[in-house]
């Protein structure tokens, strides 16, 4: 699949780390280093643009590395980039960790994964078929 892209940044294009990766490495397009204190959030710049296909979104995801050893996650896990969406992707980092990060220019902190996805169309109605299941949610099935 090819997809258009603008780089408005001076960061390389994502890229694929190995030949079977379903993530491609999202890096921060910084004039400076920005710190994350503990619990902090903040939106990250990557300075890209793309043209997705309809019937195609981007998800942003966490870097586990980042996650595991930093206690760095996107905080709106996963991310959507809509098919429609021209504006630059950025990336809602928030430190979980009790040490302040430091994010540096091109570092790499997030994965775009690119899927295909449908639209549902919703119809009301009185009653919703029954299953074995029915309305046990959260936890019903116990810890076995």
């Amino acid at each position: 699949m090819k997809i258009q892209v603008v780089n408005r940044g001076h960061q390389p294009l994502p890229a694929y780390a190995t030949p079977l990766s379903a993530g491609l490495d999202l890096r921060a397009n910084l004039t400076e280093p920005v710190e994350l204190k503990p619990l902090e959030r903040r939106l990250i710049p990557t300075g890209l643009h793309i043209a997705l296909p309809a019937g195609y979104e981007a998800q942003v995801r966490p870097r586990s590395g980042l996650a595991l050893k930093h206690g760095l996650t996107v905080l709106n896990s996963p991310g959507t980039v809509d098919a429609d969406y021209r504006g630059e992707i950025g990336v809602v980092l928030i430190n979980l960790s009790q040490e302040p990060f430091v994010v540096n220019d091109g570092e790499r902190i997030a994965q775009l994964v690119i899927a295909r996805h449908e639209q549902a169309e919703f119809i009301e109605v009185e009653q919703l078929d029954e299953t074995e299941r029915g309305e046990g949610g959260y936890g019903h099935t116990g810890v076995k």
